[in-house]
């Protein structure tokens, strides 16, 4: 792209204000806008013009071989203005290769190619990079801990077994309730008689 004395002194003037912002006059904020309007145009007239070139490597691909010489020119032409080369390309070049020209055009287009799939891969791995879901490492489980009080004390302080009654006392002039070792005396064994030689001996 190509600028005018003029258009040159506006970017300039452009130029400076952004490093060094100040005020402007209304005739540079229109030189701004016009120049502006160009730059536009011409982007726009920069990619009307690379659709007609790949428009025409695309008839002149099909109409190979006869259209070699005029192929191989305007895939160079189309390699100048960014365009990278297709599966369709590369196979037309190597279908071409006996050629010294296709042969030299086939070597920079692959090199070309394999850079495009490079770059391409690597945009998809940052966008997955980006929308990829953070993982993080769970919490370490901490040891509860018994405090004083609540329910563990509580069942603490319960009898293990069910309530037994505390003896009653007797009244004044009442007779105490016998125990029942004091009703019923623990039986004695009895004595084995004496051997037949002791009693022969009395």
């Amino acid at each position: 792209m190509a600028f005018s004395a003029d258009e040159l002194r506006v970017l300039r003037r452009a130029l400076a204000t952004a490093l060094n912002p100040a005020p402007l006059q209304d005739d540079d904020v229109q030189d701004c806008l016009r120049l502006a309007d160009s730059v536009d145009e011409a982007v726009r007239e920069a990619g009307r013009e690379r659709a007609f070139l790949l428009a025409d490597l695309v008839r002149y691909r099909q109409a190979l071989p006869g259209s070699l010489t005029g192929y191989l020119a305007l895939l160079q032409d189309a390699l100048a203005a960014g365009h990278d080369p297709t599966a369709d390309d590369l196979a037309a070049l190597r279908a071409l290769r006996s050629h010294p020209a296709a042969a030299a055009l086939l070597a920079r287009c692959q090199v070309l190619a394999e850079r495009s799939v490079r770059a391409r891969l690597a945009r998809v791995s940052q966008a997955q990079a980006r929308t990829a879901p953070v993982r993080t490492a769970p919490a370490a489980r901490t040891r509860l801990l018994a405090l004083p009080g609540g329910r563990a004390a509580d069942e603490g302080s319960k009898p293990s077994g069910p309530p037994k009654p505390a003896p009653k006392a007797p009244a004044p002039g009442e007779r105490p309730v016998p125990k029942p070792s004091e009703v019923f005396p623990p039986r004695r064994r009895p004595v084995p008689p004496p051997p037949p030689e002791e009693r022969a001996a009395g």
